[in-house]
């Protein structure tokens, strides 16, 4: 084994330790999350880290077999994380405020 192989092996080991490092902190923010979209974000996160770890392995082995499955969580994890701020963002929309006056508090509509 050349130096070259030896020194992508290792820099190869030093990402996975890194992925599993925040793996293991997103872990910690999914558990404590203060809100609902902290633990959105974080569960992207992971997604993202699952990708990344298919590419380390993908790297290390040096095999094309998980680019399709890269693929897929990448659209897989675009796709939950639209669905997941779409409804925050219908969930915290504001409500109008009622109308002095008005009993219901909606608007009125013409004649």
């Amino acid at each position: 084994m050349s130096t070259t192989e030896n020194v992508d092996r290792w820099l190869l080991y030093v990402a996975v330790a890194t992925i599993v490092v925040a793996g293991l902190l997103l872990l910690a923010r999914i558990w404590r999350g203060p809100s609902m979209l902290d633990r959105a974000l974080s569960l992207d996160v992971c997604a993202a880290l699952i990708i990344a770890g298919l590419g380390a392995r993908a790297a290390l082995v040096r095999d094309t077999f998980y680019f399709p499955i890269m693929l897929v969580l990448a659209f897989l994890g675009f796709t939950g994380s639209v669905g997941i701020a779409r409804f925050i963002a219908v969930r915290d929309r504001p409500r109008p405020h009622p109308r002095p006056g008005h009993p219901t508090g909606t608007k009125e509509t013409g004649p």
